[in-house]
């Protein structure tokens, strides 16, 4: 969990770069990328306290495999799902409330039974332990977005 808290962190200090934007990299401003992030950080970690570890079905899936071997998500090959997308302003105090939120829900995943999960879009049902790997993965791609906009 350390490395999930410290790429939080690493959110968190790109908040006063948040209009930031570079078409070049990405069509979303550093703002988005952050509010994305605890968007999908905030609903996995609800779906995972609300599941049903009976229900748990684990199954292969080789885009998972290859994004876990490989530890990357590749940029421009996967489309966001709606209830992924942020709507409304994004300021400075939402993302700071956000945030907050957010570390209050991480630090309650060790509590989750193993098997609790959330139905991915594309890898299908993730337990907790590979949910933890899959939001690391997914913020750490996210920051890579932040910080090339930032360096631009």
């Amino acid at each position: 969990m350390q490395k999930l808290n410290d790429l939080i962190t690493e959110l968190e200090n790109n908040i006063p770069n948040l209009e930031k934007t570079n078409l070049a990299i990405s069509k979303a401003s550093v703002g988005w990328q952050i509010d994305h992030c605890l968007l999908v950080l905030s609903r996995i970690i609800s779906a995972l306290e609300k599941s049903n570890p009976a229900d748990f079905k684990p199954k292969f899936n080789m885009k998972r495999f290859l994004v876990f071997t490989t530890n990357t998500i590749p940029r421009g090959k996967a489309k966001a799902p709606e209830v992924a997308m942020p709507t409304g302003e994004i300021s400075i105090n939402s993302l700071k409330e956000n945030l907050e939120k957010v570390k209050n829900k991480i630090s309650k995943i060790d509590s989750f039974h193993k098997n609790s999960f959330f139905s991915h879009p594309y890898f299908n049902d993730l337990n907790v332990k590979q949910t933890q790997k899959f939001l690391v993965l997914h913020t750490t791609h996210h920051i890579k977005i932040i910080r090339d906009i930032v360096k631009a």
